[in-house]
C-alpha cells in the first residue's frame, strides 16, 4: 500500500484543526481540575490532550472506514492491547494529541501534535504540527521531509552536516534510563559539545530534522513519541538505530534510540554516551 500525499495533506490539516479548536483555546487557561497525574508527577494528562485525540480519531475513522487501526496515546493508556496492532495492521494511525503536556500545562509555548502512519508495521508518513506557530513538518517514505507554513510555503528539511562529537549539540533524554546506566550517561555528557532536553519530542525531532541540533538520544520508545519524528529525521537525510545498532520499528518500545546525521556520527554519539 502506498500512502498518498493527498492523504498526508488531510492528516496535517486535521492536526492543525485539532490544535486550533481543542488545544490553543485551553492554553494558559487550565485550572487544577483540568489536569491529572497518570504514571507519575512528570506524566500528566489534560482536557486538551483528551479532546484533541477524540477529535482527531473521530475524523480519521470517518475518512477510513475499512478497518484501519487507531492508536492514540490516551486511548492506548486505557487499552494497552492497542499497541499490538501496530506490527500487523495493514494501515494504522499513531497519534500523540499533545506532546509536551508538561510544558503546555506550565504555560510554556513548546508543545506539538504528532501523527504517524504505518503500513504492515513500517512508518510510511508523518506529520508534526506546532500549534503556536501553526506550521507543520511532514515526511513521506521515499519522498523527503519538509516544513510547511500556515500559508502553504514549503521548505525542505535537511539534517546537520557531520561534525566531531565534541562539537555536537545533542538532545539527550536520560530520564527513563535504568540505573546505573542513567548516572553513567549523565556523567559523560561533557563529551558532547552541548546537551539539552526540551520535554517535547515533537520539537526535538523538528530541530534535528532541520539541522538545528546534531543528534537526539532517547531510551523509552512509546510509538506516539517517536514514530513520526523518526521518519521525519530519516527522510531529512539522517541515520538512526537502537543502542545495539539494530533498526528501529514503531512496534519497539525499548532498546533506546539515537538519531544522528550519518552512521559515523551515530557511532560517535553512541560511543561517547554508552561506552
Amino acid at each position: 500500500m502506498v500512502y498518498a500525499s493527498t492523504e498526508l495533506e488531510f492528516l496535517g490539516a486535521l492536526l492543525a484543526v485539532a490544535a486550533r479548536e481543542e488545544i490553543m483555546p485551553r492554553f494558559t487557561r487550565l485550572s487544577a481540575v483540568d489536569r491529572r497525574q497518570k504514571t507519575s508527577a512528570f506524566d500528566i494528562v489534560t482536557e486538551a490532550d483528551e479532546s484533541a485525540e477524540a477529535a482527531i480519531l473521530s475524523a480519521l475513522r470517518a475518512r477510513h472506514r475499512s478497518g484501519a487501526a487507531y492508536i492514540g496515546e490516551e486511548s492506548a493508556g486505557r487499552d494497552p492491547s492497542l499497541l499490538a496492532s501496530i506490527a500487523t495492521a495493514d494501515l494504522a494511525f499513531i497519534i500523540d494529541p499533545l506532546d509536551g503536556t508538561k510544558n503546555f500545562a506550565s504555560g510554556l509555548p513548546l508543545f506539538g501534535v504528532m501523527a504517524a502512519v504505518t503500513v504492515a508495521g513500517e512508518v510510511v508518513a508523518a506529520a508534526i504540527h506546532d500549534p503556536v506557530r501553526a506550521d507543520t513538518a511532514f515526511a513521506i517514505k521515499g519522498g523527503g521531509a519538509w516544513m510547511e507554513s500556515a500559508g502553504g510555503e514549503r521548505m525542505a528539511l535537511q539534517v546537520a552536516p557531520p561534525v566531531p562529537v565534541g562539537e555536537m549539540e545533542c538532545v539527550v533524554g536520560t530520564n527513563f534510563l535504568p540505573e546505573p546506566l542513567r548516572t553513567e550517561v549523565n556523567s559523560r555528557l561533557s563529551r558532547l559539545g552541548m546537551s539539552t532536553w526540551l520535554r517535547c519530542a515533537a520539537h526535538e525531532y523538528r530541530l534535528a530534522a532541520a539541522g538545528h541540533v546534531h543528534a537526539v538520544f532517547y531510551n523509552r520508545l512509546m510509538p506516539w513519541d517517536h514514530a513520526a519524528g523518526w521518519l521525519l529525521h530519516r527522510e531529512a537525510g539522517g541515520y538512526s538505530g537502537h543502542f545495539d545498532g539494530s533498526g528501529y520499528l514503531p512496534s519497539h518500545t525499548a532498546g533506546g534510540l539515537v538519531c544522528a546525521p550519518d552512521q559515523r556520527s551515530f557511532d560517535a554519539v553512541r560511543g561517547a554516551l554508552l561506552a
